[in-house]
């Protein structure tokens, strides 16, 4: 199997549990260090086969930034797309789906971080990818801006907080939320954007209520991540 192109854009909001996964399938990949200014490949990388999948992780900067990659890693998602070859994508990573494919990306009406609840919706597309999942689970948040769902893509699951927390079109499927947490990251991020851990907002937690039940959220939450990735892993799989 070719491998799988994983594309970081920060240091601290790395690939996560879902590494886990691709080690537990003994799927190859590559991660793309685009935060130590490792170059975007080329789309020949996809309509070449040079890869099998492509995965974009989270990140404080928004797709709407002029920045020289955001438009490079736009072109590979279209070339991967057009190509039917799975593509994923965490916050950032979604919301680079997102633009990719036609949407819009725009400030949310608030900012959602911590443990919140996110509801699948019923729908064909949404009992395919997560049928297998309660109606309603707690994922882990933190982004302030989010996605319109784009033409031909079907939204799968919503929040309170964020009408559009996930999308899917073929073998493609983008999330607001992030599903790849480990303890580790989630302590990470609440000192390292300890910044924007503002008081009384209903949306977001405090790094002290985020952090409690850590051990056993985090394994609720991976429980769910298994199956949403195994969903995205299975055309590779059988393949």
């Amino acid at each position: 199997m070719k491998p799988i192109y994983i594309f970081r854009h920060q240091e601290y909001e790395g690939p996560g549990f879902f590494q886990q996964m691709l080690h537990k399938h003994k799927i190859p990949y590559e991660i793309y260090f685009i935060d130590q200014g490792e170059a975007v490949p080329e789309t020949n990388a996809v309509t070449e086969g040079s890869c099998s999948a492509l995965v974009f992780m989270g990140g404080p900067m928004s797709v709407n930034d002029n920045l020289l990659w955001i438009e490079k890693e736009l072109q590979l998602i279209r070339a991967a797309v057009d190509a039917d070859m799975p593509v994923l994508g965490h916050c950032l990573g979604g919301q680079l789906i997102a633009k990719a494919l036609g949407a819009d990306v725009f400030a949310n009406d608030s900012k959602e971080i911590g443990w919140l609840p996110v509801e699948t919706l019923d729908n064909e597309q949404s009992r395919d990818w997560l049928g297998s999942l309660p109606p309603q689970f707690d994922a882990f948040h933190w982004h302030g801006e989010t996605f319109s769902i784009p033409p031909g893509a079907t939204h799968i699951l919503k929040s309170e907080h964020c009408a559009h927390q996930a999308f899917v079109i073929n073998n493609t499927l983008a999330m607001q939320c992030h599903i790849e947490m480990t303890g580790d990251m989630v302590r990470q991020w609440a000192e390292f954007y300890n910044d924007e851990l503002v008081e009384g907002v209903p949306s977001i937690q405090s790094a002290l209520t985020m952090e409690s039940r850590l051990v056993e959220r985090i394994e609720q939450l991976q429980n769910i991540a298994e199956k949403v990735y195994e969903r995205w892993l299975r055309p590779l799989l059988s393949a």
